[in-house]
């Protein structure tokens, strides 16, 4: 693949975060006498705002959470990722020698996203004119306005693109911003089925990690 421009996802493609993630919800949720797993949080939730699990976790217990659930779940992750937060294997790397033109177009709020990066050392690797949140965009994925605002803003028409994404969300904006995507399985949250569930929501061609991904895009 010879991509005009690559969209990374965050969160379980450049950074081994969705655990923490699931972690930090948890404990949110156990201080409002709430028990989730990190476990199931993870396998139901990646790829989801916090505003969007916010709202389906109040649904289910047939109350709204507090709020300010959205900051108490930030602060955790914050200090969560402060402690802990690693890139993804290999993407250094593959980030390093990459020389199409790339961005991330990710679910997490602004904070997040560009604290997440600036501690895990990947701010470098990207400039601050190509780091894009969903909270730019009216929907956020599966929405396609997400994919659609990064590749034009930086002049490159959806179809010249390229996404990697880890979750069917994902994949699932992707497509339907009509731009080829790549599923990835480089992280370390995913279940034994994510690739099936990747390429039932439409990714062309799935990856196991940093290395056979930067194979394909011929770094």
């Amino acid at each position: 693949m010879r991509p005009a421009l690559v969209i990374f996802d965050c969160d379980g493609v450049l950074l081994d975060s969705e655990a923490l993630s699931a972690r930090a919800w948890s404990l949110a949720l156990a201080d409002c006498g709430l028990d989730y797993g990190e476990a199931e949080l993870a396998r139901r939730f990646t790829g989801y705002t916090d505003a969007m699990m916010t709202e389906i976790i109040g649904r289910e217990r047939g109350a709204p959470l507090p709020g300010d659930m959205t900051r108490r779940v930030l602060d955790r992750s914050l200090r969560l990722f402060a402690e802990e937060l690693r890139p993804i294997e290999g993407i250094v790397e593959l980030l390093g020698r990459l020389q199409t033109p790339r961005c991330v177009a990710s679910n997490s709020g602004v904070e997040r996203l560009r604290e997440s990066l600036r501690l895990a050392g990947l701010a470098p690797l990207f400039a601050p004119e190509a780091v894009f949140s969903a909270e730019l965009v009216a929907r956020p994925k599966p929405a396609p306005d997400l994919h659609l605002h990064a590749a034009r803003s930086l002049g490159f028409a959806p179809a010249d693109c390229l996404v990697v994404e880890d979750s069917a969300t994902g994949v699932a904006a992707a497509r339907a911003a009509g731009i080829p995507v790549v599923g990835f399985l480089g992280a370390s949250h995913l279940p034994p089925d994510q690739a099936e569930s990747l390429q039932a929501a439409g990714a062309e061609r799935v990856v196991a990690d940093a290395a056979e991904l930067a194979a394909l895009l011929g770094v």
